[in-house]
Order: structure tokens, then C-alpha cells, then sequence
């Protein structure tokens, strides 16, 4: 991963063009930013179709590099069942599954969000035509793709806000109440890799966490991080999250 990434940007910067990644994992968005001092020769961004997107393309170079934009190379699927009357509920990975069954790789679907019957996606622009002429049926639902102008606000991921009191910000006192973990059950997480801030693997289990960023936990779920609402009497404090749910 680390090489193709060095190979992206060492193309963007010698030939005077934008050059895109696939869609990154967060693992892989990680090797990403271990990568920045080395990259630092050429300017980066990140989009994965819409705010709500996990899975990330880069794009080496820029306006003021080159002197124009070029957009990134993704667009939106939307999926819903030719017969909704008859229609299974769809979960993620029906989708998934279906869309590896076309015999394509998975870096280049981005993620996938899915409502009772239907279902919306991000993939490379190179594939849009293959999918939408080969995806036809999501396990025993016939279905119809198209492209889509962006993602609907019915089918991004609801955030429900939460309040927990802590002995402080550190990473592992929040874990341990927003997931309801003791705190021997939380620093394997880390161990493991399994904890994600702002896109980047977090080993720091001490570390503090600070207001607006992004926590997620493989096998957990996701939260972001609004601060401290109140001190308490006994010296800990009420922190306030939006839990993606």
C-alpha cells in the first residue's frame, strides 16, 4: 500500500496531473498518514462521496499546484427492488456480498448505506456502467441501479446524542463508558489496533481526546466527541457524544 501511494504521488508530482487513489480502509487511510512527512512534497485531499463516507480516495495535487480542478473520480448508486411489494429487507452485507459476486474488487466500492428495501453506494466512476447494467438481484430481490446526484439525507447515518460522566477525557474512560467495557476489556482494543481518531489508528489508550473528533472502534461502532458539559462535585465531568447508531 505504502509503495502504490509513493507511486501516486511521485506520478502527480513529475508528470504536472491529479492522480486518485481507490478507496482506502481506515487501516489503509493509517499507512496514509504514517506516510505525510514523506509525501509532504506534493498537496492531498480526501473524499469518499459525501460527509458521511468512511471510506476515503485520495487525490495528489491541487488547484494552485496546476491551475484548474479536476472533481474525484466517484459517483452514487442507488438501488431499490424492481417489485417493492415483495422485496426483502436488505442489510449491508447483502449488498456487499451481491456486488463481489459481480466479480470486482472491493477498493473500488466505497461504503454503503443501507434503508429497509434500498440502498445507496459510492464507487469509481470507471465502474458505474458494469454495475448498473450486472446488478440485478440482491439476494432473492430483483433490483434496479442508476446514478444518483448524492447520497439522500434519509440514508446517512443517524447520530444520537449521549451523556457520560468520566473520571477525565482520556480514551479508555471514554471507551470504557460509551461502549459499556471495563477497563480490562478496553486496552486489548488498543493492543489490537482496533481503535480509530479522526481516521488513524490511536494505540494511546491514555491519550485525551478532544472536542470534534472522531472515534471508532472495529466491532463497536462510532462516535464523535462534543466535550465536557459540567464538572460534577467530585472532580469528574459530563461528557456529551453523538453516537452513530
Amino acid at each position: 500500500m505504502k509503495q502504490r501511494l509513493m507511486d501516486l504521488a511521485n506520478r502527480c508530482y513529475q508528470n504536472g496531473h491529479y492522480t486518485f487513489s481507490h478507496f482506502l480502509s481506515a487501516s489503509e487511510m493509517d499507512e496514509f498518514f504514517q506516510m505525510k512527512k514523506e509525501l509532504a512534497f506534493v498537496p492531498y485531499t480526501a473524499f469518499g462521496g459525501s460527509e458521511a463516507a468512511e471510506r476515503q480516495v485520495l487525490r495528489f495535487g491541487s488547484e494552485e499546484m496546476f491551475g484548474y480542478e479536476e472533481a474525484f473520480p466517484v459517483c452514487c448508486i442507488s438501488c431499490r427492488p424492481v417489485m417493492p411489494k415483495f422485496a426483502e429487507d436488505l442489510s449491508h452485507r447483502d449488498v456487499l456480498g451481491a456486488l463481489m459476486n459481480l466479480g470486482i474488487e472491493r477498493d473500488v466500492i466505497g461504503d454503503i448505506f443501507v434503508r429497509d428495501k434500498e440502498c445507496y453506494f459510492f464507487c469509481l466512476d470507471n465502474m458505474k456502467q458494469y454495475i448498473c447494467q450486472n446488478l440485478r438481484k440482491i439476494r432473492h430481490t430483483n433490483v434496479v441501479c442508476e446514478e444518483a446526484d448524492r447520497l439522500p439525507e434519509a440514508f446517512s447515518p443517524v447520530r444520537k446524542r449521549e451523556e457520560h460522566i468520566v473520571s477525565s477525557e482520556r480514551c479508555d474512560a471514554l471507551l470504557s463508558k460509551v461502549y459499556h467495557l471495563s477497563r480490562g476489556k478496553c486496552i486489548p482494543l488498543f493492543q489490537e489496533k482496533k481503535v480509530f481518531v479522526n481516521g488513524r489508528q490511536y494505540e494511546n489508550n491514555s491519550g485525551v481526546i478532544r472536542e470534534g473528533d472522531i472515534v471508532s472502534v472495529r466491532g463497536f461502532g462510532k462516535f464523535v466527541y462534543l466535550g465536557v458539559v459540567r464538572e460534577t462535585k467530585k472532580g469528574r465531568v459530563t461528557v456529551a457524544i453523538e453516537k452513530y447508531v
